[in-house]
């Protein structure tokens, strides 16, 4: 059965899941890189346009085109590296309550005792299908910061319909897919060398 979260998303929504699980998002979702993050957990600034409680963030830096009549639209929003932000995503997953954010690759100790504490996911959404993304946006319905960060790093406000597949790589248990792979692997390596 396909697992569908919408949002505002509830802690019941994802209570559930289990590192590994596959998942799509119906509803909004921000994109939101190192800038935004730095101007919410350093300045203490929320956006506006939008309210992050119990809502998704995308690591992405997305290329938005307009129409012959002047409405902008998707083109691309490719995943970037979710790690980059590790060091500010606890305090901006406390900072704004949101409850799914997704990026490329994993995150660490820090956001997953974040996701534990807040009742919160990560999770990941493969590298190089940044069209594909495009495609399950809706809607574009607004940007914010656009002014001060330009376009990939300004926060794009996103209507999506099944928005995935995304990877379950973090669970509110604080359960972590790549780091307990990693394990796996240096067991593995460590037995052979």
């Amino acid at each position: 059965m396909k697992k569908i979260l919408t949002t505002p998303i509830s802690y019941e929504q994802i209570k559930d899941l289990h590192i590994g699980d596959t998942v799509y998002l119906t509803g909004y979702i921000s994109t939101c890189r190192d800038s935004g993050h730095r101007r919410v957990v350093k300045e203490g600034i929320l956006p506006t346009k939008i309210s992050l409680k119990e809502g998704a963030i995308f690591h992405a830096g997305p290329i938005v085109g307009k129409d012959e009549n002047g409405k902008q639209y998707m083109v691309s929003v490719g995943p970037t590296t979710s790690r980059r932000m590790e060091s500010a995503e606890a305090e901006f997953i406390e900072k704004t309550g949101v409850r799914l954010v997704v990026g490329k690759g994993g995150m660490m100790e820090k956001t997953a005792e974040a996701c534990k504490k807040f009742g919160a996911i990560h999770c990941a959404f493969p590298g190089g299908c940044a069209v594909v993304a495009a495609q399950s946006v809706e809607e574009l319905v607004d940007v914010e910061w656009v002014e001060d960060f330009g376009m990939p790093e300004a926060l794009w406000i996103m209507k999506v319909k099944e928005f995935g597949p995304l990877i379950v790589s973090i669970d509110t248990e604080g359960n972590n897919l790549f780091e307990n792979n990693k394990k796996i692997f240096q067991e593995r390596f460590d037995k052979l060398v």
